[in-house]
């Protein structure tokens, strides 16, 4: 029986703080609907070996002042949006940062030369505050409202690394290739979430059991279009609960066998599409 990839315990679980982090589902079709995936260094103290959405952590300097870099949404819709007071748009930066980062990808930018974007990502490897500078020396801006925010979960209490993370959904870029930073991603691959899932039963593709969760989500859809399109729409959000009665930890939405005996408690979040 497979397994989620594994997660160490922190010796004092109650005490480690609950980060923001974002991150993406880079989809296109290839010709079916294929996601961009990356798998997470052995050594990473969170999710090792997993393959996962590009993301990570939002920073302070993610909120800077990216005015002239950045259109299609105020802070105040962002916020609105995330239910935050304020900064909002952070988050959206954090994605494409990182999403730049670790897979080489400089999403809702139009079509920069690709000595451009390599420019950039090299820049943020070296600073990741640089982000904004970078963008904004090389005449750049990026449009947040291609970016759909689909999802929020907050991880359980027990590793060492906790996130409050909000998933997003991107079309993947014209022109541009996926490339790992072979640093904290070892390696990629575009995958048809039904093909990662039969892996993952297979046992040879770990993954963590929310990116299980939007795997199963995104298999819904018969095209990329098809689910950024659902995505634009911005349905209700459906809460999660989750369900372990075999020790799978299986994270369910309404409708799913068992989600209404599954427990509310043990993993908050909720997933729009």
């Amino acid at each position: 029986m497979s397994r989620y990839a594994h997660q160490p315990f922190a010796d004092d679980p109650a005490t480690v703080p609950v980060s923001h982090a974002a991150t993406v589902m880079v989809v296109a079709d290839r010709p079916g609907l294929e996601v961009l995936m990356v798998q997470r260094a052995s050594r990473a103290v969170f999710g090792p070996d997993a393959w996962v959405f590009p993301g990570g952590r939002v920073d302070a300097d993610d909120a800077a002042d990216h005015e002239h870099i950045t259109f299609g949404l105020t802070d105040d819709e962002a916020s609105a949006r995330l239910e935050v007071p304020r900064d909002g748009r952070a988050w959206w930066i954090a994605a494409i940062r990182e999403t730049l980062e670790e897979a080489g990808l400089l999403l809702a930018s139009g079509t920069p030369s690709p000595e451009r974007v390599d420019q950039i990502r090299r820049s943020v490897h070296a600073e990741p505050a640089s982000f904004v500078p970078a963008m904004a020396e090389s005449g750049l801006v990026v449009d947040l409202r291609e970016l759909h925010d689909v999802a929020r979960f907050i991880t359980p209490v027990g590793p060492p690394r906790r996130f409050d993370a909000r998933f997003f959904l991107s079309a993947a870029p014209a022109d541009q290739t996926a490339q790992p930073d072979e640093g904290e991603v070892v390696r990629h691959c575009w995958i048809a979430p039904t093909e990662a899932l039969r892996r993952f039963d297979d046992g040879d593709f770990p993954l963590m059991s929310v990116t299980h969760r939007m795997l199963e989500s995104i298999s819904r859809y018969p095209s990329a279009s098809a689910a950024i399109a659902r995505a634009a729409d911005r349905p209700p959000a459906q809460r999660i609960r989750v369900a372990d009665p075999d020790g799978r930890y299986r994270v369910l939405l309404p409708g799913d066998p068992g989600y209404d005996t599954a427990d509310e408690t043990v993993e908050a979040g909720w997933v729009r599409i």
